[in-house]
């Protein structure tokens, strides 16, 4: 690991389209930036771009909710519609409160309200729509490294993030959704401390930390910075993605 990191927003970032190449908006801003990708780097996207390239919007006109969406609506005071979208994207309602459906997402993190969302996206108050999460972010992670290697003769670890609440805290930091080139978690297992005691648990998340980290450039309203590159983190390479962060249910002492 590194005793420096260095982390920097690529300004001027374009709205992204639906059908975008976003690593082809990616090399260009990297341009624009004056900066050139070297061994090591890690790109963090904000979640929110890769499902926009992938068009994962949805109108709600086109919507019908379910039974059982209309019953958790009224007791999480939203619109049914995007409800009905949330038991789409779940595998499990895990809460439910005001204004927040948790659910075991079909990927397989814990999230509020599937990570479905209406902020910093384009829409018709007469015709709104929504914003789910990619169909698969490893596999979007993946492609994108994939493709960025070819643009940029480089290929970076690729962390995609989100922002989450936490079972034991206040407040939201950004987590790693998918992950691509790097390994997530930084086994230091039987490894020992500077007086000599043998870790016995000590297992670092170094995704979500990065993925936190980077959240504070990108921000949560009208800042425009979703791709923070970050240089000197010496992580791990790995074929391993994201899908290693998840606890396994047994584990799990929330639910």
């Amino acid at each position: 690991m590194s005793a420096r990191l260095e982390l920097i927003a690529l300004e001027g970032f374009p709205e992204v389209l639906p059908g975008d190449d976003l690593a082809a908006l990616i090399a260009a801003s990297l341009e624009h930036n004056g900066l050139q990708l070297q061994e090591g780097d890690v790109l963090v996207l904000a979640q929110k771009i890769v499902s926009k390239a992938e068009d994962r919007y949805f109108r709600l006109a086109e919507i019908e909710p379910s039974a059982r969406a209309l019953e958790i609506a009224q007791q999480a005071d939203k619109d049914p519609r995007v409800v009905e979208l949330i038991l789409r994207e779940s595998r499990e309602v895990l809460r439910i409160r005001k204004g927040a459906i948790i659910v075991e997402h079909r990927q397989g993190y814990i999230h509020a309200n599937a990570g479905i969302d209406r902020s910093n996206i384009q829409s018709d108050a007469d015709d709104p729509r929504v914003l789910l999460l990619p169909e698969d972010c490893n596999s979007s992670a993946a492609q994108l490294r994939s493709r960025l290697a070819v643009l940029c003769g480089s290929a970076p670890q690729i962390i995609i993030n989100d922002s989450a609440g936490r079972a034991w805290r206040v407040g939201t930091v950004g987590m790693a959704l998918g992950t691509a080139g790097l390994d997530p978690l930084f086994n230091q297992i039987g490894d020992y401390d500077r007086f000599g005691n043998r870790l016995e648990v000590t297992e670092p998340a170094v995704a979500d930390e990065l993925a936190a980290a980077a959240s504070l450039l990108q921000g949560q309203a009208a800042e425009g910075l979703p791709v923070v590159l970050a240089r000197g983190a010496r992580l791990r390479p790995s074929s391993r993605d994201a899908g290693v962060l998840l606890r396994p249910r047994d584990q799990d002492m929330f639910r």
